[in-house]
């Protein structure tokens, strides 16, 4: 890395989002990247945070870090979900204020938003409902780093901002069935069974629910629009205004991966949030949107996944 440049780090780099963004930025000689993987650094530990902070003194800060996964994993493990992320969440926030970081861009998620809410998606319908059950444990602590936020521009004067992802997938995302999102678990499945010879699928609840898919590249795009171009307390959604049922997201992939058995669908398990699509004119309105459809993000993912298995999270 060169030794000139802005100073940018980036939390939780070796994820999905993470590697992303490293992946843009590394195009970007203006910016120098500094990253830290889990050994070297534990970003729930204060201690080793303001360490790091301390003698990296970086300028800028993409918090991209976190505890994640799907339905499964987060009603499976919901203290990991609420206390890791609240653990890393106050030892970033609290040592880029005390380190003097320019501008720090917090990502949540949208679980933040209430179960039951009017379509699509507005940031102001944040704490108008109760959350999703299997997702709360993820979504207050989400809500709690976003607060944390708001808090120390309120109160420190701290150019903090949030944002609101969309359902994100791509390369190099977790493609391990027990803790991984709907869309790499499907392309998993489809895999496995077509070189099984498998005459059927059987995926998880009725199929029936809606999400907004936003590609990662899309997303790496959108932080270092907002790292550029935003300043202010009000949260910002992430996406690109488009939904698909997970049945017709489910037959995409099933084609795209070239398996022909049947799907069947487990109506005794969970789906989740009904519906969840962001209203985006706010980030719409500053001049940016998705680039990448559907069908093409998933190309680039199962094309990822064929080339790196032996690399890839599952």
């Amino acid at each position: 890395m060169a030794d000139s440049g802005k100073k940018l780090f980036i939390a939780g780099h070796n994820g999905l989002v993470g590697r992303a963004l490293v992946k843009l930025y590394s195009t970007r000689p203006e910016w120098r990247i500094i990253t830290r993987g889990k050994a070297e650094l534990d970003l729930r530990d204060p201690h080793a945070t303001d360490a790091f902070f301390a003698a990296e003194r970086p300028e800028y800060v993409i918090l991209a870090a976190a505890t994640v996964g799907g339905i499964k994993a987060s009603y499976t493990h919901p203290v990991d979900f609420l206390l890791n992320n609240l653990q890393i969440q106050n030892a970033v926030l609290d040592a880029a204020h005390r380190f003097d970081v320019k501008k720090l861009l917090f990502l949540g998620s949208t679980c933040i938003y209430p179960k039951v809410v009017e379509m699509p998606i507005r940031e102001d319908s944040l704490l108008t409902g109760p959350m999703e059950e299997t997702n709360a444990p993820y979504g207050v602590a989400k809500i709690a780093g976003i607060k944390l936020c708001q808090g120390y521009r309120h109160q420190h004067g701290r150019d903090f901002i949030c944002g609101m992802p969309a359902n994100l997938y791509g390369p190099h995302d977790n493609f391990d069935p027990e803790h991984s999102h709907v869309l790499p678990s499907l392309i998993r499945r489809f895999h496995e069974a077509k070189n099984a010879g498998a005459p059927q699928v059987t995926l998880w609840g009725s199929g029936t629910p809606k999400r907004e898919f936003l590609f990662v590249d899309d997303l790496a795009e959108a932080c270092a629009f907002l790292l550029d171009h935003y300043s202010s307390g009000e949260i910002v959604n992430i996406g690109n205004g488009w939904e698909i049922s997970i049945r017709e997201a489910a037959e995409v992939i099933r084609d795209i991966v070239g398996y022909h058995g049947e799907i069947l669908w487990d109506t005794s398990q969970p789906d989740g949030n009904p519906r969840r699509l962001l209203d985006v004119s706010r980030l719409t309105s500053l001049g940016w949107r998705a680039r990448t459809d559907f069908r093409e993000g998933v190309e680039k993912t199962y094309r990822w996944f064929l080339e790196n298995r032996a690399s890839a999270r599952v």
